[in-house]
């Protein structure tokens, strides 16, 4: 039986995963994604380097690229599409996240619900 997977990168966000641990090199494994409040919209999303996995971590991999979800942010994190955007303003991650019901003026922080246990057991 197959683990349902918290969430999914798309093949942007995997390069760019495969692309930051190669010039890290050393012990650098992959991305840790977490959230953390701050920001007008009341949370924020954080990407940094994992260097070991931690007790009761989701780890997500596409193609050679893993990710690694911080357990407080599972709930908050289920069914979210993580991509990698460049355009002429900005680079970085970007998150399509069923359980964000809204997101601050600049795009810098999100406000987030929960996911629906109930909603996720009929997809089980």
């Amino acid at each position: 039986m197959s683990r349902f997977a918290v969430m999914s990168m798309t093949d942007a966000a995997a390069q760019r995963v495969r692309d930051i641990v190669s010039v890290k090199g050393g012990d650098a494994l992959g991305l840790r994604i977490g959230i953390k409040k701050g920001g007008c919209a009341g949370m924020e999303y954080t990407v940094d380097l994992a260097t070991e996995a931690k007790p009761f971590e989701d780890t997500v991999e596409r193609d050679g690229a893993r990710v690694y979800v911080a357990p407080e942010a599972v709930m908050f994190l289920l069914g979210t599409e993580m991509d990698y955007e460049q355009t002429v303003l900005r680079s970085g991650f970007t998150f399509r996240n069923p359980n964000q019901t809204s997101a601050c003026g600049c795009g810098e922080s999100v406000e987030l619900k929960p996911a629906d246990p109930a909603a996720l057991a009929a997809h089980a």
